[in-house]
């Protein structure tokens, strides 16, 4: 459907990910819809060095690409067939030693999937669709959200200039300028945090095979993980053979480590099978030259104004990246916010209106639905993705850990003896937000997390809590019963031994 006179228009601010498969979600319901980006447009030869410096691969899990498929379905077809399937950790300890942990009892895997191509195929759909604009280098420098009035600078001229709306959505990062806009007129609830570590990211390049053809230096089908304690490095492949290797570090550790000697001694302490695979010149000159980033939490409530603005993605809930949900999350924001949109029957066009506080009622009636009931699963996620850096980083190493995770698939393979498959999901899924509010038989926490996105985030944390304290009563039962059988058999001994006498 073409754009018309009548058509509904938003702004997306924001060309990630998120802000792309927002515009495309609009678009296909006959939204006019322009798309504005501060910075350069990615797909050109003089972004891609910047790009460079982040963080070039994604995990992309079932709930991003549930989001995908029912919104862009070609395009999560294409970027899947790019993508290298990640079925487990592989645990590097520091004796060299390797440790697979699946992921998952049948099989099912997350996906090491590249940024840049991610962001890049969604763009072209944007572009190929007439409904959308796409603006590159145009920065929001305010925001009227009374009179749906939104103020750009385009950055090559310096221009400024105004346009109106009917809705915006804002999904420009975690230094949001909706956000702050917002907050000048939400009674919002807001809260930033730093956490003490920072990352930094290094090239593990392509190793070579005895015919000198490049190969990966490590087992590509795995997420690996170097967990000591207080920090850790991860790897996660890519296509061309190589991998991305981030170090998550307190940053007073890191101040430490500011020459070539000292990264080195270092690493050959904790990483000394990593610095073999990246090389000692390419890890010195990757340290010194990448920047160290922080780590940010950002939590808010409530994500929407009346009928007309709406954040999603990290400008509503930036968090740490160690459950690999931070961008399925955000993906899932715009297929939970679409799916609210039909329930309310909002369509391109203006149909019901209040018109005392000039609103659609459909409109607001979603995105106040959208507050509502995103927020409890969004603090959820967060609070998830930040206990689980303690599991990556230490307690992955720890014998409770195992004996806990074998009692874990145990009581999962006794109650709950098929798998639920994606393809199976996606036709309620883009219909409905969540369609499973009480999950049957027992399930482990990951694998609500990752492999079910009809299960709410919420719901995940609340029986993943249940499932603990099971657990935990388990395992002090036997700890007892094994006590007992302890003092048993010592009391045999000592009887015998004084029999003897």
């Amino acid at each position: 459907m073409s754009p018309t006179t009548t058509s509904k228009r938003a702004v997306v601010v924001g060309a990630g990910p998120v802000g792309c498969l927002a515009a495309l979600a609009l678009a296909k319901r006959g939204w006019s819809v322009d798309l504005y980006e501060g910075r350069p447009d990615i797909r050109l030869a003089s972004s891609k060095a910047a790009i460079q410096k982040r963080s070039i691969n994604l995990a992309i899990s079932h709930r991003g690409i549930a989001a995908l498929e029912a919104i862009e379905p070609a395009a999560a077809k294409q970027f899947l067939q790019s993508a290298i399937p990640m079925r487990g950790r592989m645990i590097h300890k520091v004796s060299g030693e390797l440790d697979s942990q699946l992921y998952d009892r049948d099989g099912q895997c997350i996906n090491s999937i590249d940024r840049s191509l991610l962001n890049e195929g969604l763009l072209e759909q944007a572009d190929a669709s007439p409904n959308i604009r796409a603006f590159f280098n145009h920065r929001v420098i305010a925001a009227d959200f009374d009179k749906k009035e939104i103020i750009i600078r385009d950055t090559t001229t310096n221009q400024e200039y105004s346009t109106n709306f009917d809705l915006c959505i804002g999904a420009d990062g975690s230094y949001s300028v909706v956000r702050r806009q917002m907050m000048r007129v939400v009674r919002m609830n807001y809260q930033q945090e730093y956490i003490r570590d920072e990352y930094l990211e290094l090239k593990m390049p392509a190793g070579r095979d005895q015919n000198g053809e490049p190969t990966f230096a490590l087992d590509p089908n795995h997420l690996h993980i170097w967990p000591r304690h207080s920090f850790m490095l991860i790897a996660l492949p890519n296509q061309d053979k190589t991998f991305t290797c981030t170090l998550f570090a307190p940053s007073a550790d890191l101040d430490r480590l500011s020459t070539a000697d000292s990264i080195l001694s270092w690493f050959q302490l904790y990483f000394p099978d990593a610095i073999r695979a990246i090389g000692e010149k390419e890890l010195v000159e990757n340290f010194m030259r990448n920047p160290r980033s922080p780590l940010i939490c950002i939590k808010a409530n409530q994500y929407h104004y009346k009928d007309r603005a709406i954040i999603l993605g990290d400008a509503a809930h930036s968090m740490v990246p160690f459950y690999g949900q931070g961008l399925n999350a955000g993906l899932e924001d715009v297929r939970v916010l679409t799916t609210l949109l039909d329930e309310e029957g909002v369509t391109s066009t203006p149909l019901v209106s209040d018109d005392q506080n000039n609103q659609d009622r459909h409109v607001f009636n979603a995105l106040k639905r959208y507050t509502d009931s995103r927020h409890k699963d969004l603090i959820a996620i967060s609070d998830l993705a930040m206990n689980n850096y303690v599991e990556m980083r230490h307690s992955v190493t720890l014998l409770s850990y195992w004996f806990r995770k074998m009692l874990d698939n145990f009581l999962y393979s006794a109650s709950s003896p098929r798998v639920v498959s994606l393809p199976a999901l996606l036709q309620t899924l883009s219909v409905h937000p969540y369609p499973l509010d009480k999950p049957k038989g027992w399930l482990p926490l990951y694998t609500m997390v990752t492999f079910r996105p009809d299960i709410s985030y919420a719901i995940v944390q609340e029986r993943a809590a249940r499932q603990a304290a099971i657990l935990t009563g388990i395992s002090w039962i036997g700890v007892s019963l094994l006590g007992a059988a302890g003092t048993w058999l010592t009391r045999k001994m000592v009887l015998y031994y004084l029999r003897q006498q």
